[in-house]
């Protein structure tokens, strides 16, 4: 679906900043006028990491007008990995301030404000208000859902992006959008918020440096789209990437309750990774005493969905490895037993959760180990 500019052209271009534009004004659908809709538009960027950071340069190089910047946090040496607008001169430096003299390098006349501090009920809206674009570059689910809440409270698209190890995941939503856009948040596609530790963070699973540039340029072309009027956007749709199998897929995302397909999370072919939405309650799970028994017993098929590197620092024995972009497709789950219980587990249940899920519905009997094998390894 094509949706008009968000933002209507500014000034004419000096100079040097049609010198600089001059790839983009040879494009259909950008032109002069798109440039100078660019050069007007105020973008809000929550979180300058590794999401935020690709976004933040491809915003600038591509003349953005005006970019707020919003993190608490300090570049970390280990940050650096991904994190690609800080350098090792920055570490111990406040995110916001490092991103700031990047943008500054590759555009002067970029106009860049910060917000050192986290995006709160309390300060969302004064923070978020008078841009046109947000961009959703954080890291925990508490956020996500009060900045997906306040955009669709003021009427703003939302930018949305999540990578962890492999996987990502990126969309567009608009709680209020003009007549005739549909509307979809971030709730649509995850109802809940999962249950605290059910999702690992990056620091506790790991993440392709990469493919946080990957999304990250997906998530700046959105908004040049957005700001344009270029292309369609990915409003209704959620775009899926497994990079360890070189594989992108969009899948169809509405609004919950309408009567369509109303959730791509609830699809099958859902992704692997982070943000994975809320496991429902009352899943058919087991935990880790329960486990000791079966083991014990030799009663038992378990299956490990994590990836072999995580496999190799710790395992259960007597668990096969499958991960989980193996159960979602059905390549590894053919041979796996009708007539028995399934014991199926991961780091701390997000995973597993989602892979029981997939091979219930595949006639397995699959239950869930609660806490995943670092509640395996807790035990006494």
């Amino acid at each position: 679906m094509r949706i008009p500019p968000l933002v209507e052209p500014g000034p004419l271009l000096t100079p040097e900043q049609a010198a600089r534009a001059s790839r983009h004004v040879l494009l259909p659908g950008i032109g002069v006028d798109g440039q100078r809709r660019l050069r007007a538009a105020r973008v809000c960027v929550i979180g300058a990491g590794g999401l935020g950071a690709p976004v933040l340069q491809y915003l600038a190089a591509a003349g953005v007008g005006s970019l707020t910047v919003v993190d608490d946090d300090v570049v970390d040496v280990s940050n650096l990995q991904r994190q690609v607008i800080h350098g090792s001169s920055d570490v111990g430096r406040a995110k916001v301030d490092s991103a700031r003299d990047a943008v500054v390098e590759l555009d002067p006349s970029v106009r860049v404000a910060t917000h050192r501090m986290r995006l709160t009920s309390e300060n969302a809206d004064e923070i978020l208000s008078g841009h046109d674009v947000v961009v959703d570059g954080t890291d925990n689910f508490p956020t996500r859902y009060l900045l997906s809440d306040a955009c669709e409270r003021l009427g703003l698209p939302v930018v949305w992006g999540s990578v962890l190890r492999f996987d990502a995941q990126a969309s567009v939503f608009w709680g209020r959008p003009p007549a005739g856009v549909p509307a979809v948040t971030l709730r649509d596609l995850f109802p809940q918020a999962p249950v605290p530790d059910e999702v690992p963070s990056c620091a506790e699973a790991g993440v392709v440096g990469a493919l946080c540039g990957q999304i990250g340029s997906v998530m700046a072309t959105e908004v040049v789209k957005l700001v344009t009027g270029v292309g369609e956007p990915l409003l209704g749709r959620v775009l899926v990437v497994d990079a360890a199998r070189a594989r992108w897929t969009t899948l169809p995302l509405t609004r919950a309750g309408d009567g369509s397909r109303d959730r791509a999370s609830e699809s099958t072919s859902r992704p692997a990774g982070l943000d994975l939405g809320a496991t429902p309650r009352g899943r058919p799970a087991i935990s880790v005493d329960e486990l000791q028994e079966r083991i014990a017993a030799g009663a038992v098929v378990l299956v490990d969905v994590r990836e072999p590197g995580e496999a190799a620092v710790a395992s259960i024995p007597g668990a096969e490895l499958i991960p989980l972009a193996r159960v979602l497709d059905g390549t590894g789950t053919a041979h796996l037993p009708r007539d028995r219980e399934v014991v199926v587990h991961c780091a701390v249940g997000g995973r597993s959760a989602v892979a029981v899920e997939v091979l219930r519905a595949a006639g397995v009997d699959a239950v869930n180990l609660t806490g995943g094998i670092q509640a395996w390894l807790a035990r006494p």
